[in-house]
């Protein structure tokens, strides 16, 4: 009953540990707000559950409900106001109020005592959790849910595939993002990751490559550190949509750590958007909300183009 009012339903997967998996979900659920799409996030990483620190929201408890749970809300939707007729260099409108969707979370980190407690349970009780989640949260209506996985192909994954195979009707089960970065190694893990949904009827809606590149912090540079090009070449050879490369900044770190608004250097353009410029013109300072300050960042644009494509796959496969 507590998936009936949810449109689409994406899992975010990964072979291999590391990989920024937590990091994705995390942007992408940001990406999909700032799209105007009420989003859900729920985490599965029952003994690692960073979701709560990611979004800034550790000290919050969930709230009991007739038979289940309320998940914590990051934030409420609002409605763009105040449109223009201006565009920007690249052609695209911009407004100068920018709406956003509502953004709720359910993870396991909300539910333990303290921190830093250990999570040291049995495949049984980790499989009765997650199919507790994905019965017991009363999301209400939702556009988006997304399901950020442990690393592997483990217990929590193959519980939480046979109870959305049941719960969820085709339609909603959109599907699952795959998250690797270039090195070799991790593509090579993360091929077990794509042979887990085939052999479990789940579709492939696309390959992210997390890590590719470094945004310098003192420079408008992007070093390819970890080299590049893992993820797509992949992504060719299963034949699975490449929805976009991901470079490392340290400004996203500092927000998500520090709760600190990016600033950039002269000359940092992504995307066509100068993101110094951007930074300079927006009003929200460092106590705005996540989504917001998210706004300023360099990868924002890069995920608006990566959940575009996300979006247009969905709709593919629901259609």
């Amino acid at each position: 009953m507590s998936l009936q009012d949810i449109k689409h339903i994406a899992l975010v997967l990964s072979g291999k540990g590391g990989v920024g998996k937590s990091s994705v979900t995390t942007q992408l659920a940001l990406a999909l707000s700032l799209q105007g799409h009420n989003v859900g996030v729920l985490d599965i990483d029952l003994t690692g559950p960073s979701i709560p620190r990611f979004f800034g929201i550790e000290s919050a408890k969930v709230r009991q409900a007739p038979g289940g749970w309320l998940p914590v809300q990051v934030h409420d939707g609002q409605e763009a106001s105040d449109k223009t007729n201006g565009h920007h260099e690249n052609g695209q409108e911009k407004n100068s109020q920018s709406g956003h969707g509502a953004l709720y979370c359910m993870s396991l980190g909300f539910l333990l005592a303290n921190r830093g407690d250990a999570v040291v349970w049995r495949g049984p009780k980790k499989t009765a959790m997650v199919r507790q989640f994905l019965s017991d949260v009363h999301w209400g209506p939702l556009d988006y849910l997304l399901i950020d996985t442990p690393p592997g192909t483990s217990d929590e994954h193959i519980s939480l595939v046979e109870t959305l195979l049941k719960s969820a009707t085709p339609e909603q089960l959109a599907g699952a993002v795959i998250v690797t970065t270039p090195q070799a190694i991790s593509v090579s893990d993360v091929k077990k990751e794509i042979n887990f949904c085939r052999k479990t009827s789940v579709h492939v809606l696309g390959v992210i490559e997390n890590m590719a590149g470094f945004v310098c912090p003192n420079c408008a540079e992007c070093t390819d550190v970890f080299s590049k090009g893992g993820g797509k070449a992949m992504a060719t050879e299963f034949e699975v949509p490449f929805l976009g490369s991901v470079p490392i900044d340290p400004m996203f770190i500092r927000l998500i750590e520090e709760g600190k608004a990016p600033v950039y250097p002269e000359g940092t353009v992504v995307d066509g958007q100068d993101m110094h410029q951007n930074g300079e013109k927006s009003e929200v300072g460092d106590e705005g909300l996540l989504v917001e300050k998210y706004a300023r960042c360099s990868l924002c644009p890069v995920f608006a183009g990566i959940v575009r494509g996300l979006v247009d796959n969905i709709n593919v496969t629901a259609g």
